[in-house]
């Protein structure tokens, strides 16, 4: 199986998932993308998997639905622009030969889902498409879920194995790691992933997929229990901080006014 980001709209990411003949895409936001790539590769869409329902994750997903008669999945509890397979949390798909997990994820908006495979024997490889809930040095903003259910959510993901490659919906790599390093100055790590992120993106390439193993050790939201990123917060004069909870949600009140 080959996993490849098409980009689309602004600053989003289409994945792409064939084994060389059948596709799934993930958050189709744009069709014109996704019949472009499948018209260069040869490829036939047998599916799309959708994990929320803003527009720009299944703004395509009707005209490809149409074009096609693919499956579409999408979560259960989520309004959606298009008839899918409704799936919720430990449910299990089968596509391109491989077994997927449904991940509840909510947070960014009420329904959200992530979907994760088992890895093959053929392939070892995992592969976690998480929408706009964990964003490489970043997560998604917090739309319609509580700071409690992000936290829960980005706690679940972080679990994952290291080896894990995290597919976020969107190329925010670089201003997240410029905000990851306001608030641990001193995280070891932080120099050579973003160094190696301005290098792809001076190329004209996707900083994407991640590891889970890279955000563990850069991303400040997966790190809200560290004393480095609790001591920014202090610094910060923020309200006293008590709970686990509390740190997550003013650590997301500071990314939300940082520039």
């Amino acid at each position: 199986m080959r996993v490849e980001p098409l980009p689309a709209l602004a600053d989003n990411y289409i994945w792409l998932l064939h084994d060389g003949a059948r596709a799934w895409v993930v958050d189709p936001g744009d069709a014109a993308v996704v019949q472009q790539a499948l018209s260069e590769r040869g490829l036939a869409l047998e599916g799309i998997l959708i994990t929320h329902h803003h527009g720009d994750h299944t703004g395509g997903a009707a005209a490809l639905q149409a074009a096609s008669g693919c499956r579409v999945v999408g979560p259960r509890r989520e309004r959606l622009p298009v008839e899918t397979e409704p799936v919720d949390d430990g449910d299990a798909l089968e596509l391109l030969g491989r077994r997927w997990r449904v991940l509840a994820v909510p947070g960014h908006t009420a329904g959200h889902v992530a979907y994760v495979n088992e890895p093959a024997a053929d392939d070892a490889r995992r592969w976690l498409f998480c929408g706009d809930t964990l964003f490489a040095a970043g997560c998604g903003r917090l739309f319609e879920g509580t700071p409690a259910q992000m936290l829960a959510s980005l706690d679940r993901l972080a679990a994952l194995p290291h080896d894990t490659q995290v597919c976020c919906a969107h190329e925010y790599t670089l201003a997240n790691l410029r905000f990851a390093a306001a608030v641990e100055p001193d995280n070891p790590h932080l120099a050579a992933v973003r160094a190696e992120a301005e290098a792809r993106r001076a190329r004209g390439e996707p900083t994407l997929p991640s590891t889970m193993a890279r955000e563990r050790a850069v991303n400040p939201f997966l790190r809200t229990r560290e004393p480095s990123v609790r001591a920014a917060l202090r610094k910060q004069g923020l309200a006293p901080l008590l709970t686990d909870v509390d740190h997550f949600a003013a650590l997301r009140r500071w990314k939300d006014s940082w520039r």
